[in-house]
């Protein structure tokens, strides 16, 4: 995918580029493509936002970057994913366990089923540091109490002996935060970092997020399906559908000049302070296709409202329609040509 142009690729430095990424699964005959041929990057200090309904392989696309997932037969990756100029895909077990945590971190979505509720979060948090810094036994208790007060724990010499069921659900998220951010990763990907939490927690989680990213320079892959979250916190959006990516732009973009109809029908099922209480939201008809049948065509076509008969037997390409904003639409592709 042409993400950026030449003059802008000279100028930002990328960071990640994954090139047609698939993950399909394999259950008894059947082949579920949760994630069926993406491109993207993502570039240096940059926070790149992956919005979507729940199923449209947005975890799936994160956990086969750090290849988390299980191996074949169950499962099967392919692609390219780049990572500081080697292909993560092509990487032994060894190697990628120097990555994972110290290069590249996650926050997965459950704070409280991703923390060990029989050690305390210091013992948690020491544990990765050892791991990837090899410090010893007193510099590791500084640098914990330094995460700690880097995301605004209160009190961090007594939390540090706390176990995970002591702590609220925003506090937990801010241990994970510390946990991922320990080794000063290149690239930390959040996955759906605020869904549990309620709304003013969210806020807290969003602003820490983005002073974190500033101050340690690091690259955010933001996974929500919140797009008022990805508002907040994103500088470019991708917009995924039934494992493909139908939309990518500068955030602005997306909220001011959406280009999918997906991606339309997305924010006007938002709710806004400026339309009457009276007026119903918009309802996208139907639900996500089945990961397990093959829909020919434009995978949205079934619920657009502006599906034609081109949208049912032919997949549409990504085309350019403005500055960094590629949308993939037969309605777009006939208006660009």
């Amino acid at each position: 995918m042409e993400t950026e142009t030449k003059t802008e690729n000279q100028k930002k430095e990328i960071l990640l580029t994954v090139n047609n990424l698939k993950t399909h699964f394999y259950l008894d005959n059947q082949v579920i493509k949760a994630v069926n041929g993406i491109d993207f990057i993502i570039q240096k200090n940059e926070i790149l936002g992956l919005v979507g309904e729940s199923g449209a392989g947005k975890s799936v696309c994160a956990l086969s970057i750090l290849r988390l997932l299980p191996t074949m037969p169950s499962c099967e990756i392919s692609g390219k994913v780049f990572f500081k100029g080697e292909n993560l895909l092509e990487l032994n077990e060894k190697k990628m366990q120097k990555i994972r945590g110290a290069e590249i971190s996650m926050i997965f979505q459950e704070p409280a089923s991703s923390l060990n509720p029989l050690l305390t979060i210091g013992y948690q948090i020491a544990e990765s540091i050892k791991l990837h810094q090899k410090l010893d036994k007193r510099k590791t208790r500084e640098k914990v109490l330094e995460m700690l007060k880097l995301v605004k724990i209160p009190d961090p010499l007594k939390r540090i002996k706390e176990y995970p069921h002591e702590m609220s659900e925003g506090m937990k998220q801010r241990v994970m935060i510390a946990l991922a951010l320990s080794s000063n990763p290149s690239l930390l990907i959040a996955d759906e970092p605020t869904t549990a939490l309620d709304v003013t927690t969210q806020k807290q989680v969003i602003y820490l997020i983005k002073e974190l990213q500033k101050k340690l320079a690091t690259s955010v892959l933001f996974i929500a399906h919140n797009l008022g979250v990805i508002a907040e916190v994103a500088d470019k959006v991708m917009v995924m559908y039934g494992g493909k990516i139908m939309e990518y732009a500068p955030v602005k973009e997306i909220f001011h000049n959406p280009g999918h109809p997906y991606t339309s029908s997305l924010l006007e099922s938002i709710p806004r302070l400026d339309i009457p209480r009276k007026v119903r939201l918009k309802v996208i008809p139907g639900s996500l296709p089945n990961s397990t049948t093959t829909i020919q065509g434009c995978l949205f076509h079934p619920r657009c409202s502006y599906s034609s008969d081109i949208c049912k037997n032919k997949e549409p390409e990504m085309v350019k329609i403005g500055d960094n904003h590629l949308v993939s639409c037969w309605k777009k592709i006939v208006k660009a040509k």
